[in-house]
């Protein structure tokens, strides 16, 4: 299987970036393709602009790199903070520019763009891993958990990505260094449960 990773944090030394690597160091373990995208290392552009908008639209070549490696992807694991409720701006562009029609989703024929859309990765399965520095059972009741909207919902149900999965770390902040080794053995469990050899 092809497994792409995306990983959306400014600080190389991260536990985004850790988690990342164990994610990576896990679906090669097990045999598989990595591709990893490090978002702000790349310097990724998340501007959408007008041209990129129609769907047969010639796009950057560094976009269309990007596209090709969704569309060739068995799996998808994402990683990335808890920014206001929401990923990282970067991220956000990411999905703008790359989750795009023709690429991830299409609409039915004599379809406006109000209807139901059909989904067209070849995803397997996908994993977003995030890290948060509010307690969970406060992210629920205050905030209705706004993450698992965005992603199980908007992106991965629009998408009809089958056997998606979000988890949460928290609070990283005040974390151990031994609850950060739980965690990171968390990912690469879970990248195993969710992709196996083939």
């Amino acid at each position: 299987m092809k497994i792409l990773i995306v990983v959306a944090h400014p600080n190389p030394s991260s536990f985004n970036h850790a988690i990342a690597s164990a994610a990576a160091e896990s679906a090669r373990a097990a045999g598989h393709t990595v591709v990893l995208h490090d978002l702000y290392a790349e310097k990724f552009d998340p501007l959408m602009r007008a041209e990129e908008f129609p769907k047969d639209a010639t796009l950057p070549p560094v976009i269309a790199r990007h596209c090709e490696d969704l569309r060739a992807a068995d799996g998808l694991v994402v990683v990335h903070p808890n920014w206001w409720g929401q990923p990282p701006a970067i991220l956000t562009g990411w999905i703008d520019r790359v989750v795009r029609p023709g690429v991830a989703y299409e609409f039915r024929v004599g379809d406006k763009g109000e209807g139901v859309p059909v989904g067209l990765l070849k995803l397997r399965a996908a994993l977003v891993f995030n890290t948060a520095n509010t307690p969970p059972e406060r992210e629920t009741a205050v905030f209705g958990d706004p993450l698992d909207a965005i992603w199980m919902k908007c992106v991965f149900g629009l998408c009809e990505v089958p056997n998606a999965e979000r988890r949460t770390f928290s609070v990283v902040i005040v974390s151990t260094p031994a609850q950060r080794a739980a965690w990171l053995e968390e990912v690469r469990t879970a990248v195993r449960d969710r992709f196996p050899q083939s």
